[in-house]
């Protein structure tokens, strides 16, 4: 699962052509659900995610990137 955080979106403001909607439009495209970071993080920086009873964490980086723990 790749999400996209608001730090990265800020940086594709740089550079259009990595903005993501290409990247957006052939996952919908294969029935992939697309979330976007700012909606599962709101203001927060991690969240907690449960999966086949096992809690995961989510956090956004410094750096802006998504990192995925159990």
């Amino acid at each position: 699962m790749t999400l996209k955080s608001s730090a990265h979106q800020a940086s594709s403001d740089k550079h259009p052509e990595s903005a993501g909607s290409s990247s957006r439009t052939a996952a919908e495209m294969s029935g992939m659900k697309v979330v976007e970071s700012r909606e599962l993080f709101g203001r927060l920086t991690e969240i907690g995610i449960m999966h086949d009873g096992s809690l995961y964490r989510l956090k956004i980086t410094r750096q802006g990137k998504l990192i995925l723990n159990k």
